[in-house]
């Protein structure tokens, strides 16, 4: 049953917005009762927490050199974006959404944030950058950018771009 609501959750927070969507609409389209719900997830909050930590993906282990292992991040965003569907980055729209509402939201959003660009610093220092964390930050931001550019733009070449202004970043740190 729990993965039963945390798909329902993970689909409708997703697509409408968190705080657009009650206990009540997760459990009906769950197929189970709101109590059901709730001895499951006790609150909204947990609820909105489990989503958000079920949308955490490992990193793949590769065989591939470092520099190729960070631009496939672009590669990676460009294939979701060009999907359809995209309505953003879940973690950036949950604190959005709910501002400081949800403390734990905010501290799982910064948690993934952070270790993805723990993992471009990792991937940049094995490639020889001489400021791995500094290039790892403007490579993040430009992820992030991307991102955002695509809601506005509506146009999934944005993540090439990107992709093009890291490889600019990596060589002129010497990377590669």
């Amino acid at each position: 049953m729990t993965e039963r609501i945390l798909a329902t959750a993970d689909r409708l927070f997703y697509q409408q917005g968190i705080r657009a969507v009650g206990v009540d609409t997760i459990a009906a389209e769950a197929g189970i009762s709101k109590r059901s719900l709730y001895d499951t997830f006790p609150s909204k909050d947990l609820l909105v927490a489990a989503y958000l930590r079920g949308r955490i993906l490992p990193f793949p282990d590769s065989a591939e050199n470092p520099m190729a292992q960070v631009l496939a991040l672009f590669d990676q965003l460009q294939a979701r974006l060009a999907a359809g569907g995209f309505r953003g980055c879940p973690f950036v729209n949950a604190v959005t959404e709910l501002a400081r509402d949800c403390e734990a939201a905010r501290a799982i959003a910064l948690r993934y944030k952070e270790d993805r660009r723990l993992h471009i610093r990792a991937l940049l220092a094995q490639a020889g950058a001489s400021e791995p964390d500094r290039l790892a930050s403007q490579i993040a931001l430009l992820l992030e950018g991307a991102i955002a550019s695509m809601l506005v733009r509506e146009d999934p070449s944005v993540a090439v771009q990107a992709r093009d202004a890291a490889v600019v970043l990596m060589r002129a740190a010497n990377v590669g």
